[in-house]
């Protein structure tokens, strides 16, 4: 689908249409969306979604869709019903680096540090969708980050895992993908990540290509780091929100990425 044509065809499924304003930037292949009323919205790349309608067809589509309704409801409902610190459900998030630090409204995102290519962010469940904390958010919701931190992390301790298993070629493949929007956050669950170390009897790695999926590989001969290389790419491509094609060694407790040049070939970063 060309560019107007898929804007076109979210204009046609998406809810509030008519509320909305949108602004195409034919040279960068983004399409900024605003409710008219609340001076709120997000930005999507044209490019992307055309990339995953080519990779999954009309189930991407539909699956952008989606995320647009969820992101207005949401908005509906904070103008409704405002915070409430003492019942939000805060989780840690995982993002690239080059994701936005600031909202757009000019807020300042509550992160951390992860790794070189991983930062943390933290969110606001709002049930089937999130928000990201900015400093804004956390004065409404009467929390320091300190706190807000030490909720979000005791959290994602207690999300479900359940792995599918997989053999490639000798080397097994374990995917967390339960669809709550936090799949990745469980990268942050060291225990989950040490319980795996003691399964792994090769290299262990950890993946995270986008958000709603984490990949471990138990790597046990070289065909095992090109087959990883090509399924993060794939993931990472048609992933709603990418965060990395890169991949992770694990070794006690540290994660250090993995630079795969060329069939069977890896250079390991150094984490500091």
């Amino acid at each position: 689908m060309k560019p107007l044509e898929i804007i076109e065809a979210l204009k046609q499924k998406i809810e509030m249409s008519d509320q909305l304003d949108w602004d195409y930037n034919r040279k960068e292949e983004r399409v900024k969306i605003t409710h008219r009323e609340w001076h709120q919205g997000l930005t999507l790349g044209i490019s992307e979604i055309s990339a995953k309608i080519s990779a999954r067809g009309v189930e991407a589509l539909d699956e952008v869709v989606y995320i647009i309704n969820e992101t207005f409801r949401s908005m509906a409902r904070e103008r409704a019903e405002g915070f409430n610190g003492e019942e939000a459900v805060v989780l840690p998030v995982i993002r690239s680096t080059s994701f936005p630090e600031k909202s757009k409204e000019g807020h300042r995102f509550i992160t951390e540090y992860h790794t070189a290519e991983t930062r943390i962010y933290y969110a606001l469940d709002l049930g089937s969708t999130y928000r990201l904390i900015d400093e804004h958010v956390l004065t409404q919701l009467g929390m320091s980050e300190e706190q807000l931190k030490e909720r979000a992390l005791f959290k994602a301790q207690a999300l479900p895992i359940e792995m599918k298993e997989d053999e490639v070629d000798g080397n097994i493949f374990y995917f967390l993908n339960m669809n709550d929007g936090y799949d990745a956050t469980r990268i942050l669950n060291r225990a989950f990540l040490k319980e795996m170390s003691e399964k792994v009897e090769g290299h262990m790695t950890v993946s995270v290509p986008h958000q709603d999926v984490l990949i471990i590989g138990d790597l046990r001969n070289n065909v095992g780091y090109d087959v990883l290389a090509q399924m993060t790419m794939h993931f990472f491509t048609v992933g709603t929100v990418p965060i990395t094609s890169l991949s992770f060694i694990y070794d006690e407790g540290k994660l250090d990425p993995i630079f795969i040049l060329a069939k069977n070939q890896r250079i390991e970063g150094e984490e500091n």
